[in-house]
């Protein structure tokens, strides 16, 4: 947990105490750490999709501004689909906002292709 509040300005939203313990007491659940210099540098999350076989979903990737455009997000991508293998997921998949000129790019130098014709739709519940 203490690693992932000294990162926790690399989330897109503050880690929250529950759901991140949840998050790494589930064993298809992964979260790995760039360090530079013992400082946060980026992170990647993915989570194994299974059915009916198991595919890896990259859920988050960041990395701070002082380390961008220095391979530090395609070392991550990179890791996470390495683990992917060695747990033999089948491969490994993205969504990313049409506005995120840095994420197709990332995901393009790690071997990711875009998926033609998807359409993504989302449903979002209150959190009260």
């Amino acid at each position: 947990m203490e690693a992932v509040e000294a990162a926790g300005h690399l989330f897109d939203d503050p880690p929250r105490q529950g759901a991140t313990e949840s998050f790494l007491a589930d064993e298809r659940h992964h979260l790995l750490i760039a360090y530079v210099d013992d400082v946060p540098a980026g992170l990647v999350t993915g989570v194994e999709m299974v059915h009916p076989g198991t595919e890896m979903f990259l859920y988050e990737l960041g990395v701070d501004e002082s380390f961008r455009g220095q391979g530090v997000g395609r070392a991550l991508v990179s890791a996470l689909a390495d683990l992917a293998r060695e747990r033999d997921c089948y491969g490994m998949w993205v969504i990313t906002d049409e506005g995120n000129a840095a994420a197709p790019a990332t995901y393009g130098h790690t071997g990711g292709v875009p998926e033609e014709e998807q359409v993504v739709l989302v449903r979002t519940f209150d959190q009260t």
